[in-house]
């Protein structure tokens, strides 16, 4: 599936690379789940982890076709790791 960057999105990031983001929504294993943004618009989020095992989440929203914009990426909190962590077991 297609991704794209929305270009504030991409000087937002903070830490993270944007390689990283890609390795998290490419990787095998991804958990994605629906989310609210902070301004109240629907989006998926896509919890992975990079080639490094890197634990990110992944904010996106569906354009068209196949095709989604990247809107932010963050690493995990220890809650969120491991509630996903527990999840990768099951998987």
């Amino acid at each position: 599936m297609p991704y794209e960057w929305e270009e504030w999105a991409l000087a937002a990031l903070l830490g993270i690379e944007p390689r990283e983001v890609r390795q998290a929504l490419e990787a095998r294993r991804r958990w994605p789940r629906q989310a609210i943004s902070d301004t109240g618009v629907p989006v998926l989020t896509v919890w992975s982890r990079t080639a490094v095992g890197r634990p990110l989440i992944v904010a996106v929203y569906h354009t068209a076709g196949h095709t989604w914009k990247i809107i932010g990426a963050r690493d995990m909190t220890a809650a969120e790791l491991a509630e996903f962590s527990r999840w990768e077991e099951t998987r």
